[in-house]
């Protein structure tokens, strides 16, 4: 039974998932330290501080609740312009590098190079 256990939390997908977990919660600290402490105050500095708290609906506090739907936002936005958009240049930059040339084509240019230093 404890063989089966170990093997379980041995297996490559298992660990894999639990470093995914702690880098995201790790990444989810950064990214929502950007807004809170960058973004909003930045926006805040334009237009002044956004803040929906006080608002309600009869019993229903939604201001609350818009502050959060702000927040996401704020948060996906950070996330798709400051993470995705870059990676997304980078690995198109990394598509379009030329392949490297198979060693077939080398020992012909190089065979190409000689016969035309020979004519000239």
């Amino acid at each position: 039974m404890l063989k089966g256990f170990k093997d379980f939390i041995l297996r490559g997908n298992v660990l894999d998932l639990a470093v995914g977990i702690i880098i995201g919660a790790a990444f989810g600290a950064i990214v929502t330290s950007l807004v809170k402490d960058v973004i909003t105050p930045a926006i805040g500095a334009i237009g002044g501080q956004p803040d929906f708290g006080a608002i309600k609906l009869g019993p229903v506090l939604i201001g609350n609740f818009l502050n959060a739907v702000v927040s996401f936002l704020f948060i996906a936005g950070a996330l798709y312009f400051f993470i995705v958009v870059p990676v997304n240049k980078l690995s198109r930059k990394k598509e379009e590098a030329p392949p490297s040339p198979s060693k077939s084509e080398t020992y012909l240019k190089e065979i190409r190079d000689l016969l035309a230093a020979r004519k000239g």
